[in-house]
């Protein structure tokens, strides 16, 4: 058994796949096994694996049809021998201690999961940037280096990055939890790691940048497709997973903010061409909720206006146009409303009074 088995799904990652292997197979611990699934690459990056597993006897390369990262990842953590899993991405980098010294904190400290920090790569400007949701701040200064559980976060809990490749795991563990990827969808990791979260016991913070997340136009997440559709599905699996630990109740209010804002925003952001069947979509998950008034009611309880004028609109609304006019009225309603507060001021009706004047 080796102490650390490194996961990697690949698709048509062969640009960068030389480079982000060399990162695992230089890391100042050797005791590894790099398990890396070719996901129905079309490009040469299944050849470019064989030849690493050929000259490399810790690489061992698995191949699938096209089923995306999250079933990637599932076929390789059963075939994982290590003490320790981390998952790694195929176009990125790590820094090459990392497992060395995720693995001794880990060790010490008996932890189900170690979390530690990443920063971006614009591999268009060649600039290293730093963004809230790899760097989470907050939690570095809420737990320190103290092990501790999702309980003790509070809404904190939403400040954490989902992304696996900023956690180093006990795969007895994970084995344990059950924890699985969301397969054939983007924004995959949001279902393991939300599972395998409300299962850990003992979670460690290391207050240092060790992955470099790689941005570039062919990024799972970069410009708005038809894929985004899916964050409509993985919204709904994700309250799914609150409710199958018991704390839905308790995060209720942070789940449907999440959930209408950032269905709403990826509405906003997604081509053109792709607008209309997200809205349809969107619509028919919205009316899945209003079915039940009781629920209906339970939801938006706690939403701000802009949040319910997103669920209410939509349910309104027959087409994305229409949808679109309504979100825009309700805009134009706050700044009249702001600017009506405005005037109300005492500075501006003294004002006013002299212009009258």
């Amino acid at each position: 058994m080796v102490e650390v088995s490194v996961i990697i799904p690949v698709y048509n990652a062969s640009d960068y796949l030389e480079e982000s292997l060399d990162c695992i197979l230089n890391q100042t611990l050797d005791d590894l096994e790099i398990l890396c699934v070719d996901d129905g690459s079309a490009d040469n990056s299944l050849d470019i694996l064989n030849d690493i597993a050929s000259r490399d006897s810790r690489v061992k390369v698995f191949h699938q049809e096209n089923r995306g990262g999250g079933a990637a990842r599932n076929v390789a953590i059963p075939h994982a021998t290590g003490n320790y899993i981390y998952f790694m991405d195929a176009d990125d980098k790590l820094k090459d201690y990392a497992l060395e010294k995720c693995l001794k904190i880990s060790k010490e400290k008996n932890l189900d999961f170690l979390l530690f920090k990443a920063i971006n790569y614009a591999e268009d400007t060649g600039e290293y940037f730093e963004t809230d949701d790899y760097s989470m701040n907050e939690i570095a200064e809420a737990v320190g280096d103290k092990v501790f559980s999702y309980d003790d976060l509070g809404d904190l809990l939403f400040k954490m990055s989902v992304t696996p490749w900023c956690k180093f795991y006990n795969r007895n563990f994970v084995v344990k939890s059950g924890a699985k990827f969301a397969e054939g969808l983007i924004f995959h990791d949001n279902i393991f790691f939300y599972d395998s979260l409300f299962y850990a016991e003992r979670i460690s913070f290391l207050d240092e940048v060790l992955y470099i997340r790689r941005r570039h136009s062919a990024s799972s997440t970069g410009a708005g497709d038809r894929r985004y559709v899916n964050y409509i599905t993985i919204s709904d699996m994700i309250w799914s997973i609150f409710f199958k630990h018991n704390v839905f109740d308790r995060y209720k209010a942070e789940l449907a903010t999440k959930k209408f804002g950032v269905i709403n925003y990826w509405y906003k952001n997604i081509q053109e061409e792709f607008k209309k069947p997200y809205f349809e979509e969107m619509k028919r998950d919205f009316e899945r909720i209003a079915e039940d008034r009781e629920f209906y009611e339970y939801i938006t309880d706690d939403l701000i206006d802009w949040q319910r004028n997103i669920l209410d609109s939509c349910l309104e609304a027959d087409i994305p146009e229409e949808y679109d006019l309504m979100m825009e009225n309700y805009d134009l309603e706050i700044e009249n409303r702001h600017l009506k507060e405005l005037l109300d001021e005492p500075i501006y009706k003294i004002a006013a009074s002299k212009i009258r004047k």
